[in-house]
């Protein structure tokens, strides 16, 4: 006689954390996107003393999702702005429960044979969605954050290399100093990987950008023309508020001729290269050395999932890599520490694998051409309600509005602070999210969409939440 399977303490846990995980997807449509509960509450709930008794599963699942109640951001419903985060896709999702299920360290191979090569495999789909050269390596990191420090470790290798340093050996005391030319609006993550790569923020020299936020060529060519030593140019693939995108056809060449290793932050905007509608916006960027990109935004895998691309196989190797007698050489197979900055490390290769499968080539395609569609709808639709304007609009899925008092006389300050009281009025009705951010100045809302979930009606649902917020502060 067949009998079901014994009730387990994880059985029971994973069950449980199973309905109330249901229990939060199936309420995104009417739940508020923005958290409703305060610091204190959360700290109230979730600060209870650490008890002398162990608590049973199930109900350490119970209490935990009761204590966060209301403390929980809503950034996998199809009406979160703020900032660009993806939802996650259902075979990401439950590939990524199946990550925690088996519990591989996907360090090396001899430890999980199967993360190693779904990373490899993933790897070569995601180098020919974006067309970068074949010899390219890849490391699967934590976000772009990581992702820049690991090309940044790679570049530092490789320039200092050409110029008979090694400073894997040697370190950089002594080492010739490199100086990275970069544009101006660059993020901030960038200037972070280069302080983590001791390379020192007052080496950064911000280059000279045109009327749409690009490096302009005769810029970087007077860069380069001076006399600076070993050099990393960084150039970006969708920047934080125009999305815009530097002319890499024509500043790579430069860049190559020069001697210098060109880096691109393309966080968000490298997915424009897997759309033949976008993909213009990046041409040239395969003949830049390293590329940055995050998975758990447009590729819509859960966090943490970010992507180091390099040209030069060695020098990322050089970089990364680590032997030791007790970790056995993968030979034929990947190691995934030759590649990225961790040592023991989830295998999130599998969620990221299980994505591209369940999308396709013409799903990633049209993910990315739906929601920078719904960008410029919600950009375009907010700017015409009476009190708005647009400030600036994307080719791709960024836009700027910005708020203006209807005071008599309004003064630039008047129309800052009124458009962070309508922003602060939008997250409290819960309707939809965004963030605020200062643009040349001025503070403006910033419209940022990658998420799967967002449809034609989560774009009306919030043009309309805006103009109640507009109408209701008025």
């Amino acid at each position: 006689m067949t009998t079901g399977p014994t009730k387990t303490p994880e059985r029971a846990a994973l069950t449980r954390a199973a309905e109330h995980a249901f229990a939060w997807l199936d309420g995104l449509d009417a739940r508020s996107v923005a958290t409703t509960a305060t610091l204190e509450e959360m700290r109230a709930r979730l600060g209870r003393p650490l008890a002398a008794q162990g608590v049973a599963p199930v109900q350490v699942i119970d209490d935990l999702v009761a204590d966060v109640e209301g403390g929980i951001l809503g950034s996998q419903s199809g009406r979160f702005f703020g900032w660009v985060i993806g939802g996650g896709l259902p075979a990401a999702m439950a590939a990524d429960w199946l990550t925690t299920a088996w519990d591989q360290n996907a360090g090396i191979h001899a430890c999980g044979p199967a993360a190693s090569v779904v990373e490899e495999v993933a790897a070569g789909w995601l180098k020919d969605l974006f067309g970068l050269p074949d010899q390219t390596s890849v490391g699967f990191v934590t976000g772009t954050q990581m992702a820049h420090a690991t090309c940044l470790a790679a570049a530092r290798h490789a320039v200092l290399r050409d110029g008979g340093w090694d400073v894997e050996a040697k370190g950089l005391a002594g080492a010739p100093p490199i100086r990275i030319l970069a544009n101006a609006d660059r993020h901030g993550s960038v200037d972070r990987a280069v302080r983590f790569m001791g390379l020192g923020s007052d080496n950064i020299v911000p280059l000279p950008m045109d009327e749409a936020g690009c490096v302009a060529p005769e810029g970087l060519r007077a860069a380069l023309a001076e006399d600076g030593g070993p050099t990393i140019v960084v150039l970006q693939a969708g920047e934080l508020n125009r999305g815009a995108f530097d002319p890499f056809g024509k500043l790579a060449p430069m860049a190559r001729a020069a001697g210098a290793w060109t880096h691109v932050d393309g966080a968000f905007g490298l997915w424009a290269r897997a759309t033949p509608t976008h993909r213009g916006l990046a041409e040239g960027i395969e003949l830049c050395d390293s590329w940055t990109t995050d998975a758990h935004k447009y590729l819509n895998v859960p966090y943490d999932s970010g992507l180091a691309f390099v040209r030069d196989a060695q020098a990322h190797r050089a970089a990364m890599t680590l032997a030791t007698s007790y970790l056995p050489a993968g030979g034929a197979a990947r190691d995934q520490i030759d590649w990225n900055p961790e040592f023991s490390r989830r295998a999130r290769g599998f969620a990221l694998y299980a994505a591209l499968r369940e999308l396709g080539r013409e799903g990633v395609a049209d993910l990315v051409d739906r929601t920078c569609r719904y960008a410029q709808a919600i950009t375009a639709g907010i700017g015409a309600l009476a009190g708005a304007e647009v400030v600036t609009s994307s080719h791709l899925n960024q836009g700027l509005v910005r708020f203006l008092s209807p005071q008599a006389g309004a003064t630039e300050a008047d129309h800052d602070a009124r458009t962070d009281q309508v922003i602060a009025a939008i997250n409290a009705g819960g309707e939809a999210l965004f963030g605020g951010v200062t643009f040349r100045g001025r503070r403006c809302m910033r419209v940022s969409a990658c998420n799967w979930r967002t449809t034609e009606a989560d774009v009306a649902r919030t043009v309309e939440a805006v103009r109640v917020a507009l109408t209701a502060n008025s």
